[in-house]
């Protein structure tokens, strides 16, 4: 359900992104992300958290503790002002396992109904289901064991094909664990496998990917990252075998508290329970059977989002979507990026087709540099590879993606760092040829629609052949000459031109 707050008229409202917001209560943490552009993959206009931990006392006591009811009150009605000040067109609070459970969680939605604030309280079978949404929306291969790890509980979900199937929910959240683990050594194990022997879960992830959901488990990639020297600082797809899981458990008592705030990027909330978020994570997956872990940047908050769209919305690639609403952002002619893929197209027609997806992202993504210094428009073009809000990539396919925009922006040949850490060098150069082909198409048309449509690239024999309309002769300038000189030089060919009408 979501609440329409009382709010000034947006100027200009019709031809403005629509602006959506979440708060969720959860058990740990309590936060406000707001979102606005395109359906299927909204951009995050902001997001914020408070450390309220209203399942910290809920094992010992069965309520929420005074002191995170006080943080609980001030964050909600800081999150439903600045709703309110950014003109959200629609909100939508909920609450899950921590209000669900404990015996005065009525006072937490009284609280939240007197600040015009409508409660949605999630069953754990709705937590989970948004959780199993929430990957797919973010990695749309997904096939594997979802595990979404709150403060309250854990949800396990089988995602497939596209699809949630299976999905449970176990009294298994970070907060409950030190109470667990106190019982004694292997307590954790053997409750985990009752759980999951009782439940039909035993051995259901076999062979497949864990994929890690939850902030606690999102802290323990960071510190990975962090231990290993990883050198691209993106967690969303980021992969731990089970054995770095065992190693992490060690890693973490030997380096003590204290040393594990110091890791950058590192929420330092998470870092009293990091430990026991790991030792539940190795149980896991030993009981799972589960092959390796992988980062999910998407959790509830977006599968809600996910399961609102239509089937169509979402069938729809995120990374498409998302590169597409950045062209029209910062590009200079929104329709360009389409046209310049499907002219280089035919030079690429044995790409396979996880790598023609790459190549279209890249061509919708080849204008974004334009506004940027022209001595580091490659650098620019490098950043918003590597770094952007993507979805459905991993990190060599970030790679591929930054090399093409590195070439297609005069940054020459070279792989920078840290790209040829990320992508093996036959993919990386079949990137550089991307980059040469979109270089030359820019330059020829300028940028807009009319000489691309009337104009195409083939190869020919042992010539790269560029057909102009015999009206469009004076397009081929030196610059262009020299681009396809160098596309073809790249390609083993020569180039040649061929006048027509």
């Amino acid at each position: 359900m979501s609440t329409l707050l009382q709010r000034r008229p947006r100027t200009q409202a019709a031809a403005s992104p629509r602006r959506t917001a979440i708060i969720d209560i959860g058990s740990n943490s309590i936060r406000l992300v707001v979102y606005d552009g395109a359906a299927r993959l909204p951009a995050i206009l902001f997001n914020e958290k408070v450390m309220a931990g209203l399942g910290r006392s809920l094992a010992e006591t069965g309520t929420i503790g005074e002191e995170s009811l006080t943080l609980a009150t001030a964050a909600l009605a800081r999150f439903s002002s600045l709703a309110r000040e950014m003109e959200v067109d629609s909100l939508r609070t909920v609450a899950t396992a921590a209000v669900r459970e404990a015996s005065n969680g009525a006072r937490l939605l009284d609280i939240a109904g007197a600040l015009g604030l409508t409660v949605e309280l999630l069953s754990g079978e709705a937590e989970a289901l948004a959780a199993g949404y929430g990957v797919l929306s973010g990695i749309p291969e997904a096939d594997g064991i979802v595990g979404d790890l709150g403060g309250g509980s854990l949800e396990l979900v089988r995602v497939v094909a596209g699809t949630v199937t299976d999905r449970v929910s176990f009294p298994l959240g970070v907060l409950r664990l030190e109470a667990i683990r106190a019982q004694g050594k292997g307590s954790l194990d053997k409750l985990v496998a009752r759980l999951l022997a009782e439940s039909g879960w035993t051995r259901r992830g076999d062979g497949l990917p864990f994929y890690l959901v939850g902030g606690s488990w999102r802290a323990l990639a960071r510190l990975d990252m962090h231990l290993t020297g990883y050198p691209l600082p993106v967690i969303h797809e980021y992969a731990m075998p089970a054995a770095t899981v065992t190693r992490l458990q060690r890693t973490i008592a030997q380096l003590g508290k204290s040393r594990i705030r110091s890791v950058p990027n590192l929420s330092s909330g998470r870092v009293a329970t990091l430990e026991h978020a790991a030792a539940l994570l190795g149980v896991l997956i030993k009981h799972l059977g589960s092959s390796e872990t992988v980062a999910s940047a998407f959790g509830l908050r977006e599968g809600l989002l996910y399961g609102e769209l239509s089937i169509e919305e979402r069938r729809e690639d995120p990374l498409i979507v998302a590169t597409r609403d950045e062209a029209r952002r910062s590009g200079r002619f929104p329709e360009h990026g389409d046209l310049l893929h499907d002219w280089i197209a035919p030079l690429f027609d044995d790409d396979p087709a996880d790598q023609v997806r790459l190549r279209h992202a890249a061509c919708l993504l080849a204008d974004v540099g334009w506004r940027a210094n022209p001595e580091f428009r490659a650098e620019r073009g490098l950043e918003i590879a590597l770094h952007g809000n993507w979805v459905g990539i991993d990190a060599r396919g970030r790679a591929l993606l930054a090399q093409a925009l590195f070439t297609s922006l005069g940054g020459g040949l070279e792989s920078p760092a840290p790209v040829g850490q990320l992508a093996p060098p036959d993919l990386l150069e079949r990137a550089r040829l991307w980059g040469l082909a979109m270089r030359l198409g820019q330059r020829l048309s300028g940028g807009v629609a009319g000489p691309l449509r009337r104009a195409r690239v083939a190869v020919a024999g042992e010539r790269l052949m560029l057909h102009l309309h015999a009206d469009d002769a004076a397009l081929y300038g030196e610059a262009v000459e020299k681009r396809h000189r160098a596309l073809a030089g790249a390609l083993g060919l020569t180039a040649d031109i061929a006048l027509t009408g």
